[in-house]
């Protein structure tokens, strides 16, 4: 399966990221990538980047280095009602959003707690997609969410990073992903990086596709005009 969109990367403007918006494109270009989105992080986290980051994205070219990019963020549920931690003004402009749990947004719960905060997230209109749900720290009903990501036409990641800082992830992906092609819910592929070397890296992801035997028209990924047409959905919602 040839994957030739990237929709998880942070760059300088989240401070433990070391790359430049410039530095992501030219490693998207060399590996074959299309579409590249820039994702840095919602406010909770403590060295993410100021609302007006968010707000001056419209200055950044939507194409760089031949390679189209999309105005993101990466916010962070902060409770178990499933909120986010940046403004719907932000949010309406926005071509991607990703919603995740990071440990200094918010304390770990039970699995009903998890699932509660996730579906709800899932529920926000402007969410598209549910970061590395496979965090051992946040379990979650895996049926449950796969089948709510399905039912309110979001995405589930496969995340590249997970096995590199979240311990013990790989079975969680691996049913998510089982859980997917048995609903038909689609999964999009991110890289997650944090320095532009780990762009369009699907090393990880690839072994889950191969693994569970995912379909391609389940993969978001594998063409640039079905990440466009699911941002037209997005926007009309």
């Amino acid at each position: 399966m040839k994957i030739v969109t990237d929709m998880h990367c942070h760059t300088v403007a989240s401070a433990h990221a070391y790359s430049t918006i410039q530095e992501c494109a030219a490693a998207a270009r060399a590996r074959g990538i299309e579409l590249l989105a820039i994702t840095d992080h919602g406010g909770s986290i403590p060295d993410a980047p100021h609302e007006w980051h968010f707000w001056n994205l419209r200055v950044v070219p939507e194409v760089i280095d031949g390679v189209r990019i999309l105005k993101g963020v990466e916010a962070n549920i902060i409770n178990y009602d499933g909120d986010i931690d940046i403004d719907e003004g932000i949010l309406e402009r926005l071509d991607i959003v990703i919603a995740s749990f990071h440990p200094p947004c918010c304390e770990p719960g039970t699995v009903g707690d998890n699932t509660r905060a996730v579906i709800n997230a899932l529920k926000n209109p402007y969410v598209d997609i549910l970061g590395h749900p496979d965090n051992p720290m946040y379990c979650v009903d895996v049926d449950e969410v796969t089948a709510a990501a399905k039912e309110y036409g979001k995405l589930i990641e496969l995340n590249n990073k997970s096995p590199m800082v979240r311990r013990g992830c790989e079975p969680i992906a691996a049913e998510f992903a089982q859980k997917a092609k048995e609903y038909g819910t689609e999964l999009v592929c991110g890289s997650d990086a944090h320095i532009s070397f780990e762009v369009g890296d699907f090393s990880e992801v690839n072994r889950i596709i191969e693994q569970i035997g995912l379909p391609e028209d389940l993969v978001l990924n594998t063409s640039v005009d079905k990440v466009l047409s699911f941002i037209k959905k997005r926007k009309r919602r």
